[in-house]
């Protein structure tokens, strides 16, 4: 079932009903059948045939299977203990565990093949809107769910998502996220970074960083949006204009003017100074000049903004961090979480099947979108350490087009399968296979 999903995730399917249109294609069901049977002896396979009443008719299971496959990962017991008007995230089943687990097990390939001693993670939660009855409305009024996905910037891979009801905010319970997706790092990491936006402007969260409570990591370095309070502003407009230094941007190594300036403010909030293990913490605001005519009030713009005498009307951002390097180095340090981070969450809703969603049971969802993570990290996998090169900064639409649709014709010749592809493939693919043959197991333990 898990490879049969993988497989309609990497070949464009959206849904469960186009687990008909692989079976339809009697080359890949052949490849299919002889992949399952690849390093079993012959009687390991008839005692695999023998377990069934019935022959199996199918290289792939049918949609009906499918689904009902799925369903069995819903925890009926966990729904039973919703209460309405209340943000509640049922505990993963065993099952969706379990998919997990193997993730976890994938990480171990990465690092193995890719060892590093960093992990930089990226929180950040993703909308996926759906017409589902059962689908609670968010915050931007639509019915939807909204998964709270972690990245590892420096392997390009899903480290942790927790799939959630769309009323549940983006930074409910993210210290506990954050510990889950620690506790999935591979042996070899020996620091970890957090970047995220204002979600994670949670003092649980930020105090335990900087205080260096896990047991594994001590402090987390982090670098997260803060809440522009009237107290910020304040501390912001007490500033000297001589404060306010410019914010360059930096593009493939050349400096460029920027529109934005940046400050250090003396900001401390009382959750950070409630103690003699008060985190040491600074406070970066950032103003961006609004030159447009009228806006109109400002309590209703999408933004903080401020005046700042006769410097003029700005926005206004804030920022919190853990790090001593410069403040401009730290602000466009935590902007990089808005590259590949952001880019994953199109990957998975429009390339891979995350945006389509195949029941309205909350547990067969959850199992839904942990499948096409593993989906999105093998095909990390293949494009960094098998493919590399430029294929490593392709979307699937590319992949498609110029490796997984090849068309191809399978025969059986002298016992062997053999897939017959036109001479420009060939080379490719005999290239691919023997990469693929080259990549270690994951360590056991």
């Amino acid at each position: 079932m898990v490879s049969a999903l993988v497989l309609l995730n990497l070949a464009g399917g959206e849904g469960l009903d186009d687990l008909d249109r692989l079976e339809a294609d009697s080359g890949l069901c052949r490849l299919v059948r002889a992949a399952e049977a690849h390093g079993r002896s012959r009687r390991e396979r008839r005692a695999e045939a023998q377990r069934w009443r019935r022959q199996r008719s199918r290289a792939l299971p049918s949609p009906d299977a499918a689904g009902r496959w799925l369903a069995g990962f819903h925890d009926a017991d966990e729904e039973a203990r919703r209460q309405a008007g209340r943000a509640f995230i049922p505990a993963s089943s065993e099952g969706v565990a379990g998919l997990w687990r193997v993730n976890g097990d994938l990480l171990q390939v990465v690092q193995a093949q890719h060892p590093v001693a960093q992990a930089t993670l990226d929180m950040d939660a993703t909308l996926i809107e759906t017409q589902k009855r059962e689908a609670l409305y968010c915050y931007k009024h639509f019915k939807a769910y909204q998964p709270l996905n972690t990245w590892w910037a420096e392997q390009g891979l899903i480290v942790h998502s927790e799939f959630r009801d769309g009323n549940v905010p983006a930074g409910h319970e993210q210290l506990r996220v954050l510990e889950e997706a620690a506790r999935l790092l591979p042996a070899g990491v020996a620091k970890l970074s957090l970047r995220s936006d204002t979600a994670a402007y949670q003092q649980d969260l930020l105090k335990c960083c900087a205080e260096g409570r896990n047991e594994r990591f001590g402090v987390i370095e982090f670098a997260v949006g803060a809440d522009v309070t009237g107290a910020f502003k304040q501390a912001a407009a007490e500033l000297p204009e001589s404060a306010w230094r410019p914010l360059d941007r930096i593009v493939e190594g050349e400096r460029y003017d920027g529109d934005q300036q940046w400050a250090e403010v003396g900001y401390v909030p009382n959750w950070a100074a409630m103690s003699k293990r008060a985190p040491d913490c600074r406070f970066l605001a950032i103003r961006e000049p609004l030159r447009e005519l009228d806006l109109g009030d400002a309590e209703q713009l999408p933004f903080p903004t401020m005046s700042f005498g006769t410097a003029g009307r700005y926005k206004l951002f804030g920022l919190v961090t853990n790090r001593t390097l410069p403040g401009d180095d730290v602000i466009r340090w935590q902007r990089e979480r808005c590259g590949k981070s952001e880019e994953a969450h199109a990957v998975m809703k429009d390339d891979l099947a995350g945006g389509r969603l195949p029941s309205g049971l909350f547990g067969a969802n959850a199992a839904w979108w942990a499948i096409m993570v593993l989906a999105h990290n093998l095909n990390a996998l293949m494009k960094h350490r098998v493919l590399g090169g430029d294929w490593a900064a392709r979307r699937m639409k590319a992949m498609r087009f110029h490796l997984i649709a090849l068309p191809g014709r399978v025969v059986r010749h002298a016992r062997r399968l053999i897939v017959r592809l036109s001479a420009g493939a060939l080379d490719l693919i005999r290239d691919l296979r023997a990469a693929i043959l080259a990549l270690h197991p994951a360590p056991s333990g």
